[in-house]
This record gives structure tokens, C-alpha cells and sequence, in this order.
């Protein structure tokens, strides 16, 4: 009886042991996810906002074609 005792004993001890372990490892791992879901987000939305705007500051070939139109058109009509 005693053996089964010790035995059983040991046991539940190295399942407690087991699982705060695990819980332990699992909210690290959850909190490593986060912080790089994070850092995600906030550098593609500096990505965004930085082609945003270098795309505003209109320095595409379009756009120096609309600024040459512009001003042939302001010459022809002074």
C-alpha cells in the first residue's frame, strides 16, 4: 500500500510539474506572437503610410507629363 502511495503521489506531482511547465510555455509562446503580430502591424502600416506618401509628392512620369501640359496650356493662354 505504501509503494501505490508514493507511487500515485509521484505522479500527480509530476503532472502539476508538467503542466505549470507547459502553461508556463504556452503564455511565453502567446506573448512572443503578440509582440511579433505587433511589430507587423506597425511597420506595415509605416510601409503604407511611406508609399502613401512618396506616391503624393507625384514624381512619376505621369506626373511630370501633367506639369508639362499645364504649362504649355498656361503659355498658349496668357
Amino acid at each position: 500500500m505504501g509503494r501505490f502511495l508514493l507511487g500515485a503521489i509521484a505522479i500527480i506531482v509530476g503532472l502539476f510539474v508538467a503542466g505549470a511547465i507547459a502553461i508556463w510555455l504556452f503564455g511565453a509562446l502567446f506573448k512572443i506572437a503578440i509582440y511579433v503580430l505587433v511589430g507587423a502591424v506597425v511597420v506595415g502600416g509605416a510601409m503604407y503610410l511611406y508609399g502613401k506618401a512618396k506616391r503624393s509628392l507625384g514624381t512619376t512620369r505621369n506626373q511630370r507629363r501633367i506639369e508639362a501640359a499645364m504649362s504649355t496650356w498656361k503659355q498658349r493662354n496668357r
